[in-house]
Parts: structure tokens; sequence; C-alpha cells
């Protein structure tokens, strides 16, 4: 694996200075007509010439990768004018922080669900030589191993866990995200690319069950909802119960206090408001 290497350099204007004075100089030697100067002055203009493929400029956040005739030299990282290797071939490579964002993927979670998620991942070049030379098109490479990253981690997972134990998708959403930064790191390392951040920006039931999903959690969410309403009222009507007995306001004999919980129950736990009956009479 190519890794990156800095490239040795001159400074672009004190190598432009010295390429004038030798152009300057071989074309004073060739203005002489003279056998020798006239050699000497073509030279001078050819090596000039040769080097003036050597300048190269670096812009901010950019790295230069050298090749020589197939062979690789080096990188330029620093940005500035600089004179280096002639006839060298000079790729640039962007080293600023990019987003890529997913497209909304269809996934099977781990009970086998279909769920759609997406993801966006922050990363930066840290390696030019290997972003260059150990894959094809770095950028492609980084938008296909995001994605299939994104299929592995969701479907360890659910979606949800209506009882609330264990890792799910929609409730653990920061783990998720350092598991798939963890898991894209390691399939980038190869591309010299560095994931900053990954965290998913969609996360939905599929179409085709997001209505059934839907009225289950709705189901359950009316389930816990009675369940806090039963234990409200069996603690509300036990207290009334022992409050009326220990004030001696009534005597209530078993029968007399089931038919007091019913009523209490009834009052409470109901949807609508309790309609009062008058009875007018004996409970016997």
């Amino acid at each position: 694996m190519l890794k990156e290497k800095e490239l040795s350099y001159l400074n672009g204007f004190a190598g432009l200075l010295f390429i004038v004075l030798i152009g300057g100089a071989g074309g004073y030697l060739i203005s002489l007509q003279s056998t020798v100067p006239l050699i000497a002055g073509i030279i001078a203009c050819a090596i000039a010439l040769v080097l003036l493929t050597g300048l190269t400029i670096v812009q901010p956040n950019q790295a230069h990768v050298l090749t020589f005739f197939g062979r690789y030299l080096g990188v330029i990282r620093k940005s500035g004018f600089y004179l280096s290797v002639p006839f060298s071939t000079r790729k640039a490579v962007s080293l600023r922080v990019r987003n890529f964002n997913s497209a909304k993927l269809k996934v099977n979670d781990v009970n086998g669900n279909p769920i759609e998620i997406a993801t966006v991942v922050v990363f930066s070049v840290v390696d030019s030589a290997a972003a260059l030379f150990e894959v094809d098109e770095y950028e492609t490479f980084v938008e296909i191993q995001s994605e299939t990253a994104l299929r592995h981690v969701a479907s360890k997972y659910a979606y949800d866990q209506p009882d609330g134990t264990g890792f799910s998708l929609r409730a653990n959403t920061e783990e998720i995200a350092l598991e798939l930064t963890e898991e894209l790191q390691k399939r980038l390392e190869i591309a010299g690319v560095k994931v900053i951040e990954s965290r998913l920006t969609h996360l939905a039931y599929s179409t085709e069950i997001a209505s059934a999903m839907l009225q289950r959690q709705q189901a359950e969410a009316i389930i816990a909802a009675r369940e806090k309403i039963v234990d409200g009222a069996v603690t509300m009507v036990q207290m009334a119960i022992e409050r009326l007995q220990s004030d001696n306001v009534v005597e209530l004999d078993d029968e007399r206090k089931a038919a007091m919980i019913n009523n209490l129950l009834v009052a409470v736990v109901a949807d609508r408001s309790a309609q009062p009956v008058i009875n007018t009479s004996s409970l016997y």
C-alpha cells in the first residue's frame, strides 16, 4: 500500500528568477552568432524550458501528487508556488472536509421488517497517495462503502424495541452513529480517507408496512396508558375506602364495599364522565 511522503521542492519565485536568468543568458549567447557561444546558448535555453515544466501552484487545502514517467515521487501539501521535478505529472487532490448524503435505502432489520434508512457521512482525505493509487475513484469508493456499511449496521438491530430492552435503531441513534463511523473507517482506511462523523438522516418503516406498524404503536401506547390509569384508580379506591373506615363515616360490609369499589373504578377508568344514578331505596 502506497503511503504519502513529502517531496523536496524549491521556492517557485526563486526558481522562476533562475529560469529567467538562464534563458536571458542563453538568448544573449545565441545573439553573438559564434559557434561555441551558440551551442552554450541553445543548451541554456533548453534547460530553461525544461525547468519551466517543473513550476506548480498548490492551492490551500490541496495536495499535488507527483509521478515521473509512471513512478510515484511524492506529495506537495503546503500551499504556494514551487519548482519541483520537471516533466512530472501532477494531480491535485482536495483535502477539504466534504459531505456525502446517501440515498434512502430499503433494508430489512434484524426482525425482517423492511425499513427505509439514509445517512450523511463527513469525511476528508488524509493520504492523497492512497486516495489516488489504491482505489480507482476514491469519491465513488466512499459512496459505495458508505451504503454497504449502512446496510450492514442496520440489519444488525431492530427498528424499535417495544419493551425498551436492547439496542434499536430508533432509540439508540448515538450508539448506532458511533458504530457506523467505526465501520466506515475500517472500510475507507485503504483509500486514505478519514471519517469525521456519520449520522442517520432518515429512518422509517417502509411504505408497505408503515400503516400496520403505526397501528401497533398506537395499540401499545393505549395499553401503556390504560395500565397507568388502572394503577391510579386502584390506589384511589383503596385510599377512599381506608379514609371512610378510619373516620367512621360509614360501616361497609363486604357486599357494600364491593359495590363501592365497582362504582369508583367505573367512574375513574371510564373514558366518558360518569352518569350518577340516585338510589332511593336500600341496597338490599
